[in-house]
């Protein structure tokens, strides 16, 4: 039985809070629809309606060149132990990047991460829940460091330059302005 929340309650910011894993969805006017698994320490809820998603650099940047377009994002979070439930949360989306004005309060929230490319900042318009029940145990053992070693090789001008070569523009042609 599902359930919508025009905000954020308590209760549903601690089972975020409690997640290792969330998944990401986006889509074009016209074009491919992303959705992307995501982990490490990368996600932040401000209030009831406003949450942060720091994005790390990766083999495309969708969600950039997507939220330019149209702005619209869902995030999902399912739990994999403990009592089943699933959150979707429906919204709007902006992309920050280093240099934009509140960059530097935001970076703040999150810990020191190599190949870190944006945050985005979420407007959640809706929440929704659902039941969960066919959602499988899974047992969570650790992070994977492989991103973050080969952005710490990279460094700073590496990380550019694979920027410059793979995330200007969306698997369907659209821009990201990544570098602008």
């Amino acid at each position: 039985m599902s359930k919508f929340y025009t905000k954020l309650t308590t209760r549903l910011q601690k089972f975020i809070e409690a997640q290792k894993i969330f998944f990401v969805a986006t889509a074009p006017t016209s074009g491919r629809i992303n959705l992307s698994p995501k982990g490490m320490d990368s996600f932040r809820v401000v209030d009831e309606n406003r949450v942060l998603w720091l994005n790390v650099t990766g083999s495309g940047n969708e969600t950039a060149a997507h939220l330019l377009e149209n702005n619209r994002i869902t995030i999902m979070f399912c739990a994999f132990e403990g009592a089943p439930n699933i959150l979707r949360l429906y919204g709007k989306g902006k992309e920050i990047k280093e240099g934009d004005a509140s960059w530097n309060e935001l970076i703040t929230l999150f810990p020191e991460t190599p190949g870190t490319r944006q945050i985005f900042d979420i407007t959640v318009e809706s929440a929704q829940t659902s039941c969960g029940m066919s959602i499988p145990f899974f047992e969570y053992k650790s992070e994977r460091n492989e991103l973050n070693d080969w952005a710490s090789k990279q460094g700073k001008e590496g990380i550019s330059k694979y920027w410059e070569e793979k995330n200007q523009i969306s698997i369907d042609g659209l821009p990201t302005h990544i570098l602008d």
